[in-house]
């Protein structure tokens, strides 16, 4: 939360001849009662509904492939549920990017937000020394904390085989 996934997967999609922004928390948010939210120490049906939106970011970004778009799928994905992750997205070739910009950059962006993404016992800190502890060095991964936008972007497709 707060690293730009928002921002850069929407600029990046806007660069495809044909391109989607999935972005995966929106699956969450179309559950109107019954929710139930993420902690630092979720239930089983917290960590129930996460991997029901996985599956359905998923296969959203399946059908949108599979239709001829490119793709830009962000989310919020954390430790061994990477490799599920990935595995439920069919559609091939499937780049994995991760912004990580530095901890001072993520506490300047939540703090100038309207809207608070660090709730419900999450911290900045606690969030952010969990992600990089326990999630595989898999893919591209940014440090996007001096970068524009559209710098990231930049960086992303140099980085990217196009195909």
């Amino acid at each position: 939360m707060a690293a730009g996934k928002t921002t850069v997967a929407r600029l990046l999609a806007s660069r495809f001849e044909r391109g989607v922004h999935l972005e995966g928390d929106v699956f969450r948010r179309f559950v109107a009662s019954g929710r139930v939210e993420m902690t630092p120490d979720p239930s089983r049906e917290a960590l129930d509904q996460l991997h029901l939106r996985y599956r359905l970011a998923a296969a959203a970004a399946d059908g949108y492939f599979r239709a001829g778009f490119g793709v830009a799928l962000e989310d919020v994905v954390i430790g061994p549920s990477l490799d599920e992750y990935r595995a439920m997205i069919r559609g091939r070739p499937c780049h994995l990017v991760v912004l990580l910009p530095k901890i001072d950059a993520v506490v300047a962006r939540e703090a100038s937000r309207p809207e608070k993404g660090y709730t419900r016992g999450w911290t900045v800190e606690r969030h952010y020394a969990d992600f990089v502890a326990a999630t595989p060095r898999a893919g591209l991964w940014v440090d996007s904390t001096e970068q524009t936008p559209e710098e990231t972007v930049d960086e992303i497709l140099r980085a990217v085989p196009q195909s």
